[in-house]
């Protein structure tokens, strides 16, 4: 009898150890992805700027620096909790709110991109290019707003399937439908009816050629957005749709984590599918390589004869 208690034990255990060590790995990956992969980026668009052109760098520095952001703090944070079984207070509520500013400002930044593409506006210094950098910026700052109601409002909790810390309603169906409600029409549902709207107009000739410019892989970044945030959008549409608040199935929420932290490692691959930004990346990583392994001169002494 001992013996079935023990090899059944281990057999329950098993899969549990399993799940962790692959949750681990994956979230490793990604997050190596995010933080190398934006950290290059970054670096190519302020010190190779003239090696490539980019008419509209405001909004991607700023998909660039929610990328970064969130494979830092949010993607680390995730892996922590999965190493220790949880995340506590305060770090908890920061990476909740940190999650919001960060999913708004991305979805935020295409928007921008998306229509500083349809107007051919660039960000030079013009009246229309600092109206954008405004609405880029006002991105971060609605995302924290909407992020910090659930934390005043003490919603949070850490939620082992999303493998970080989560808005979890227990009372009230009515103020769950509120929030959800307006939260995704400012930061989600609008962002998306102008990216559709530019995408729409882009698509019948309007706006800039820009085959030769860096916004020329938009289309990239917005299908790859879409595919890898549509768990979580699910996520939350199924719990509007149960009144007993019950959350969506555990699958569904960990792969909602997994697809959005996967986003934050593919956008740097999608900016290297430009060809001249490519070569300024390698050009970049080339010149780091020259510089560390060649002799440099550092003292000439004169010889008398």
């Amino acid at each position: 009898m001992n013996v079935s208690r023990n090899v059944s034990s281990e057999e329950l255990e098993l899969p549990v150890g399993l799940e962790r060590s692959l949750f681990m790995a994956v979230l490793s990956v990604e997050m190596i992805m995010g933080v190398v992969g934006n950290i290059l980026v970054l670096l190519a668009k302020f010190k190779c700027r003239g090696q490539f052109l980019c008419r509209c760098w405001v909004p991607l520095v700023s998909l660039s620096l929610s990328d970064l952001g969130s494979a830092l703090l949010i993607i680390s944070g995730s892996l922590f909790a999965v190493v220790t079984g949880g995340q506590r207070s305060p770090w908890c509520e920061i990476v909740s709110l940190l999650k919001f500013a960060f999913i708004t400002s991305s979805i935020g930044s295409l928007a921008i991109l998306c229509l500083q593409r349809t107007m051919r506006v660039a960000s030079t210094g013009s009246c229309l290019s600092v109206v954008m950098a405004v609405a880029s910026l006002t991105s971060w700052v609605t995302g924290v707003v909407v992020g910090s109601v659930p934390v005043v409002y003490d919603w949070i909790r850490y939620d082992p399937a999303e493998m970080l810390c989560a808005v979890f309603w227990e009372s009230s169906y009515s103020d769950m439908l509120v929030y959800i409600l307006c939260s995704f029409s400012v930061c989600v549902f609008l962002p998306f009816l102008l990216i559709v709207f530019c995408s729409i107009l882009t698509s019948a000739g309007l706006g800039w050629n820009c085959s030769n410019d860096l916004s020329s892989v938009t289309p990239l970044l917005v299908g790859f957005y879409l595919l890898c945030y549509t768990p979580f959008f699910i996520s939350e549409l199924v719990l509007l749709g149960r009144l007993d608040l019950s959350p969506a199935p555990d699958w569904l929420r960990t792969m909602s984590s997994m697809m959005a932290y996967l986003d934050c490692g593919l956008n740097p691959l999608i900016y290297c599918t430009n060809q001249e930004f490519r070569q300024a990346v390698l050009g970049l990583l080339w010149t780091y390589r020259k510089s560390s392994s060649e002799p440099v001169l550092t003292a000439v002494t004169k010889l008398e004869l």
